[in-house]
């Protein structure tokens, strides 16, 4: 399919920032389908149930298992909805590593992670929207 005589395309930057967030949305999407195992009980023993979990821990999962869920689906489709869903989950599980770490450790993985994924995200976003005709 071929874009009509005189109409501007797509930017190359823009077509950057769809792909970071369709790859964002699928890591999303593994990270709510992580925790909504959690929640079930897929492959957890006997003290690793839910039920036998503090409740700063079930409450923290049950929030990233659908917040997470939510972000990949807005990430997927390019709204920007679903880019401040994302925002608002990497920024509360940062937060939850950092200042929480009673409830799922201190990772600094993830955090370094999150950190870099935030900071690709805002890159990639200011040379998309630098590339918009005005």
């Amino acid at each position: 399919m071929h874009e009509p005589e005189g109409e501007p395309g797509v930017g190359r930057w823009t077509h950057r920032l769809v792909l970071f967030l369709r790859i964002m949305a699928g890591l999303s999407m593994l990270k709510g389908l992580y925790h909504w195992a959690n929640i079930c009980g897929v492959g957890a023993g006997e003290e690793d149930l839910y039920a036998s979990h503090s409740i700063a821990w079930q409450t923290a999962t049950v929030f990233f298992a659908v917040i997470d869920l939510v972000a990949a689906v807005g990430l997927w489709l390019a709204a920007a909805w679903g880019a401040v869903i994302w925002l608002t989950a990497v920024a509360s599980m940062v937060a939850v590593q950092l200042f929480f770490p009673q409830v799922f450790g201190r990772g600094f993985i993830t955090i370094l992670f999150e950190g870099a994924m935030l900071a690709v995200y805002l890159y990639l976003a200011l040379k998309a929207a630098r590339e918009q005709p005005v």
